[in-house]
């Protein structure tokens, strides 16, 4: 899956040819990838898989989930110097964009130092870009959430509006999923959540609930459905989730964690060169 991914997208950068290997000599190269930031690095395998495909020999000084200064020299590639530079942009972006989202994963789990919950990302990631995203995600330090619509039956407030009776629809539901297939079930407020969690839900995600709603809901859970695994989700950022983390729940999920991620920034450098004949 990482290979098909790559080669896609050095494909898209491509395009029909490198007009540059029309035209320039080749030659063996050296190139070294500095990293200009602070933050966590991610896309390894990902690079490594690239650098596979054309033929280049890559030493990584880092591993996914390691922590990078400026001026860290993170890999050195050798190979033939129209690959490597027919390749650098595609490398470095794979690099950038989830050492970025690694390192805004990482910000957040430090934030919440202490506290057991699960920190989950969302469905909220670019087309295309999910597993990647979401292996970025891991890297620094936090789970993922639901891949798709296909591991876990989540009904949202736009399902529940074409749903007449949740108990009964839950108990068919479980006539035809998998034994291992969770339900969860979006609530708004307490009354709902209450419901939920008595219609045979097995996670609860309090939407955009206050933090002494979301505390209601906890202690309702801790004495009639202590199995019940609950969520927080909702307008969660790196300033309030300590808010959410101390209401009791299981685990905060925030979109954020992807879309509003900054890339970090690396370099590529030629450091030696050889003619080839």
């Amino acid at each position: 899956m990482i290979k098909k991914f790559v080669k896609k997208a050095l494909e898209e950068d491509v395009g029909r040819g490198d007009l540059f290997s029309l035209v320039g000599k080749d030659s063996f190269a050296s190139a070294n990838i500095i990293c200009k930031d602070v933050g966590v690095f991610a896309g390894k395998p990902y690079v490594k898989a690239l650098c596979k495909l054309n033929k280049l020999d890559i030493k990584f000084y880092f591993n996914d989930g390691d922590i990078l200064q400026k001026g860290d020299l993170v890999a050195v590639i050798e190979g033939k110097s129209k690959n490597i530079l027919r390749c650098e942009r595609t490398i470095l972006n794979l690099m950038q964009h989830a050492s970025g989202i690694a390192t805004n994963v990482a910000g957040y789990k430090k934030v919440l130092e202490g506290y057991t919950l699960k920190l989950l990302d969302t469905r909220k990631t670019r087309p295309h870009l999910r597993i990647f995203e979401k292996y970025a995600i891991r890297c620094g330090g936090g789970n993922n959430h639901r891949m798709g619509l296909d591991d876990c039956l989540m009904i949202k407030d736009t399902h529940l509006k074409t749903i007449d009776d949740l108990k009964q629809f839950i108990e068919e539901a479980r006539a035809k999923l998998p034994f291992t297939c969770k339900i969860e079930i979006e609530c708004e407020d307490v009354e709902f959540a209450k419901f939920a969690m008595q219609c045979g839900a097995d996670i609860v995600m309090c939407d955009n609930m206050k933090c002494e709603t979301i505390a209601e809901v906890v202690a309702y859970k801790k004495n009639h459905f202590p199995h019940v695994l609950l969520e927080a989700s909702g307008n969660i950022t790196k300033e309030n989730i300590v808010s959410y983390a101390q209401t009791g729940v299981d685990a905060i999920s925030s979109g954020s964690l992807i879309h509003q991620a900054t890339w970090l920034d690396f370099s590529m450098r030629i450091t030696h060169k050889v003619v080839m004949p």
